[in-house]
């Protein structure tokens, strides 16, 4: 039952998470967090932080470690990850079929108009979601992780947006920072 649950969980992930693996955070934390919790809020955090530094993409790579950690099987691990994977596959099997056809139609264009800022919405959720305790500490019972946490967001947003730091390097220094710091 479990298995099922976890497939159908996924395979709405899949299909409804516009906008890439960022955009599914979101849909990732509700349901695995707060509707069936299987992970806690920390370890929904810490998903984030391997999915982001292994390769592949974000949505995949989380599915893969929610459906290992929910059952504690390799098994959890396929299930979800083909599940997140199959409305993708089977959506751009349609859609590939007949977007060269309409994509200049006044209907099609007006979807993709009305679909690029609910994917920027999602994103902007994806990213407040993970401005939490777990990730900056707190003010009032560690002021120096708190600071120090915040510094760090700092220097790696504006390194990355304004200068076009290497993002990679961006993670490397600031796991080293924090290796020294905490």
């Amino acid at each position: 039952m479990l298995y099922l649950a976890l497939f159908w969980t996924f395979f709405k992930i899949g299909l409804f998470g516009f906008g890439g693996g960022y955009a599914m955070l979101s849909l990732i934390q509700a349901e695995v967090v707060t509707i069936h919790g299987w992970l806690t809020t920390q370890q929904f955090t810490d998903i984030v932080a391997i999915s982001q530094m292994t390769p592949g993409p974000i949505g995949i790579n989380s599915a893969t470690y929610v459906g290992f950690t929910a059952t504690g099987s390799v098994w959890g691990s396929i299930v979800a990850t083909f599940a997140v994977c199959l409305p993708s596959f089977i959506l751009m099997l349609t859609i590939s079929k007949f977007f060269l056809k309409y994509q200049h139609h006044p209907l099609v264009e007006s979807v993709f108009k009305g679909l690029r800022p609910a994917v920027i919405g999602l994103l902007a959720a994806a990213a407040l979601l993970l401005m939490n305790e777990e990730n900056f500490g707190n003010l009032v019972t560690d002021k120096f992780q708190f600071i120090t946490s915040c510094l760090l967001f700092l220097i790696a947003f504006v390194a990355t947006s304004r200068y076009k730091a290497n993002p990679i390097l961006m993670i490397i220094i600031c796991g080293v920072i924090g290796l020294a710091v905490y």
